[in-house]
């Protein structure tokens, strides 16, 4: 009898539900549902829709069971740093604000008048961003200090999203790692920060690896869904998923995973939290296998997908570093071959703050090259051109940081995830970096998800096992 797994995977706009299950040695993977992930706006704030998603996730099993699969065990990834404090009844205590919501503006000084940067970089390894969860929690604080009076427990999303399927709450180490609240080097929560910050410590689970078991689904949903499954712990940090699948042949390589994020590190033994990572704001999570993944958020296909979505609606105008305005509605493979016809050469900071939540993308990348002494993008294909060169010369430099703090420059490139079916950029990235660049898997997330359930089944041995599934699973094409 085949043993078929789930993986629920959701990302920053939407979701899937996919079965896999192993055949000869190889993963075969079917999707079964797809979902919208969009945020709602709840009292001035972004939020995610999480019963919705608990509602999606459970017509996503229902799926599976029409599709003729009762999975044997179901996994959650979301992105990170995103939570939702529930109290001692086990009812929400606090919306669940996302990441890119304005709430967190000023408040690093809530946390930093405390735990100066420099401090909070050597403990917990974890690069500034303005939206990791230190300072959510601080935001939260400061607007709705009875939250944290009234909590009993912090979930990231998806361990809250588990917990509404088995009632059972565990917290995950990948996705904990995403914090700024854990000690990089005993991988455990900093209590020493947490105490000063004056956040509660009985919020804060203890942390599991993935592979461990969280609960049966409760019989309730059981019912609904037409069967029974056990949910365990991935790399519930999608990253940390993504990772898992990358074909790596020798362990000074380099790892992209690229989508609305690029990730771009390397794995490691050991964090790495010098004052050279903090200067080029590298951080140090969690990985599976009891890995360090050393890595750099860059801004990645965001600024793509948000300027698609102005070339096609309304918020397109013609002027402010726009091209004349057209009624053609624009897919991404038209964008990369509109860069692709231009000989554009000019480039901006592609991980620029300015480029985090702008009200127009467009110009937002307009400014940058402006005040870089661009000539204005004459055409779509200059401004995706830019783009494109912005984001390679990115990872170049990146590149670069890892040789100079390593000690050994990455020997190539791996790029999985949805952006690696994206040529041009794979093509470009070879050029600027001057390595040789392995496209593939695109649906990393997932198959890594499923690649975790795998090693928690004991159908697979470890993550270099896994590895090898996927290079006989999937197809990797070389740049």
């Amino acid at each position: 009898m085949v043993r078929t797994h789930l993986a629920v995977d959701i990302g920053a706009s939407s979701g899937r539900c996919i079965v896999g299950y192993l055949d000869g040695g190889r993963l075969v993977t079917r999707e079964v549902y797809r979902f919208d992930s969009t945020q709602v706006r709840v009292d001035g704030h972004d939020c995610w829709d999480l019963s919705r998603l608990v509602g999606e996730i459970t017509a996503g099993l229902k799926a599976a069971k029409t599709e003729g699969f009762t999975p044997e065990t179901i996994g959650i990834d979301t992105w990170g740093v995103d939570f939702v404090l529930v109290d001692e009844s086990g009812c929400d205590c606090c919306l669940s604000v996302a990441y890119r919501d304005a709430r967190t503006d000023g408040a690093e000084h809530l946390v930093e008048d405390i735990v100066p940067r420099g401090e909070l970089y050597r403990r917990t390894g974890i690069q500034h961003q303005k939206f990791n969860t230190i300072y959510q929690l601080a935001a939260l604080r400061k607007e709705h200090p009875d939250a944290l009076d009234r909590a009993a427990r912090m979930l990231m999303i998806p361990e809250y999203l588990a917990y509404k399927l088995t009632g059972v709450m565990k917290s995950e180490y990948t996705n904990a790692s995403t914090t700024g609240l854990l000690d990089a080097r005993t991988r455990g929560w900093d209590f020493e920060i947490i105490d000063k910050l004056g956040y509660p410590r009985r919020i804060f689970g203890r942390l599991e690896q993935p592979g461990t078991t969280v609960s049966a689904l409760k019989p309730e949903v059981a019912a609904e869904v037409g069967y029974s499954s056990t949910v365990v712990l991935v790399g519930s940090h999608d990253t940390a998923s993504a990772y898992l699948t990358a074909p790596i042949e020798r362990g000074d390589e380099a790892i992209i995973s690229s989508g609305t994020w690029s990730l771009l590190g390397m794995e490691l033994a050991q964090p790495m939290i010098d004052d050279r990572a903090r200067e080029r704001n590298f951080t140090n999570e969690g990985g599976v296998g009891g890995k360090i993944r050393f890595l750099k958020n860059i801004m990645g296909l965001w600024i793509i997908q948000n300027i698609r979505r102005e070339l096609n609606g309304d918020a397109y105008v013609e002027g402010r570093g726009k091209p004349a305005k057209s009624t053609k509605r624009w897919s991404y493979a038209e964008l990369e071959s509109a860069a692709r016809q231009s000989d554009y050469a000019h480039t901006f900071d592609a991980d620029a703050d300015e480029l985090l939540a702008p009200e127009d993308m467009c110009e937002a990348v307009w400014a940058l090259l402006k005040s870089n002494g661009a000539e204005q993008p004459k055409s779509v294909g200059d401004l995706m051109r830019s783009v494109y060169l912005s984001l390679a010369s990115c990872y170049a430099r990146a590149i670069d940081g890892l040789g100079e703090m390593t000690g050994s420059r990455p020997s190539a490139i791996n790029i999985v995830g949805g952006g690696s079916r994206d040529r041009l950029l794979n093509e470009l990235t070879a050029k600027e970096c001057g390595l040789a660049v392995r496209a593939g898997p695109s649906e990393a997330t997932a198959i890594g998800n499923l690649l975790a359930q795998l090693i928690a089944s004991g159908e697979c041995s470890n993550a270099a096992d896994a590895r090898e599934i996927v290079k006989k699973s999937c197809e990797i094409e070389v740049f």
